[in-house]
């Protein structure tokens, strides 16, 4: 489990300025200083994205009133009497941090690379929101693109559910017996949110993300301990509510996350899920967005699209 030369060079720069004191680990800011720093960071490792996509602002009702902010990313026009399959996006970002603009970029190639539209969400975080509100939301978003398709010119029986990292988590779990997804795409996704595994200690710090900024993720999104045990939050430790639904599922093996990944496909296969697991050696969690430092994020990208084609019969 050796770094990725890039990747490597890319971590001493951010430890460097870490033990300089210029930049402080994310677990030691504020929520709002959090997400500031986490959207700077998103330019600073991405190329940028493709402006040749078509993009439209949306708005998703949710249960309790709210209107969640959505982007719908559309690689060509839509055409009249046709409905596209589509990909539904939840972002990362531990709950706390993370917006339709930290994706923006990884939303736009995507959708070049499947060549069919991207919707990406953007559900309330925490510490304003608290859990069960993310999980709501992503199955509030996911109720309302399948009432929605036909307007915006998406076929409903051929979505797919996609999101790395917490949004993968998320992902993970929606759906509508009317509306199940072809295909779940959970890229690096947290499982467990009560693990102690090996790789949470192997990969505790200097590689991104931190074992102390999981646990902080948690504290603010789940404070009481008990709920970081549901389902919702821990998908490793509830039952497969739909076996019938593949999963593509994406790792890095120099990632906290690792080692209840592969117990997430072991968990998977054993409910009788088709899992297609794909493990990208020598790359950090987060590593999908950083196109800007490894080649590795655009070839996993471009696996994650042909995963995607093929399971809405675009393949």
């Amino acid at each position: 489990m050796n770094l990725n030369p890039d990747i490597a060079a890319y971590l001493q720069l951010v430890n460097a300025a870490r033990a300089s004191g210029k930049v402080a680990a994310m677990h030691e800011m504020s929520p709002e200083q959090a997400r500031a720093a986490f959207d700077q960071s998103s330019v600073m490792m991405s190329l940028g994205g493709d402006d040749s996509v078509e993009v439209q602002d949306l708005e998703l009702p949710t249960r309790d009133g709210v209107a969640l902010a959505a982007r719908l990313y559309r690689p060509a026009p839509a055409r009249p009497g046709k409905l596209d399959a589509a990909v539904v996006y939840l972002h990362g970002g531990g709950y706390v941090v993370g917006s339709l603009d930290s994706h923006d970029a990884l939303c736009r190639d995507l959708a070049l690379d499947c060549g069919l539209p991207v919707l990406s969400v953007d559900y309330r975080l925490a510490p304003q929101w608290q859990f069960p509100t993310a999980s709501e939301d992503a199955e509030d978003a996911w109720a309302a693109v399948v009432a929605q398709a036909q307007a915006l010119g998406l076929d409903a029986q051929r979505l797919v559910a996609a999101g790395d990292s917490v949004g993968g988590s998320l992902a993970a779990q929606v759906g509508t017996p009317q509306a199940l997804p072809r295909l779940r795409v959970l890229i690096y996704p947290v499982t467990d949110a009560t693990s102690q595994s090996a790789s949470l200690q192997r990969f505790a710090s200097g590689h991104l993300l931190e074992t102390a900024t999981l646990q902080w993720f948690y504290q603010q999104y789940a404070p009481q301990a008990a709920d970081r045990s549901d389902p919702r939050l821990s998908p490793l430790l509830g039952a497969v509510a739909n076996p019938q639904v593949p999963v593509c599922l994406v790792l890095a093996d120099c990632d906290p996350l690792y080692d209840q990944g592969l117990a997430y496909a072991r968990h998977l296969q054993a409910a009788g899920v088709t899992v297609q697991l794909q493990v990208y050696a020598g790359m950090v969690h987060d590593f999908l967005r950083m196109d800007a430092i490894a080649d590795e994020a655009g070839e996993a990208r471009q696996a994650i699209a042909e995963a995607i084609r093929v399971a809405v019969g675009e393949g």
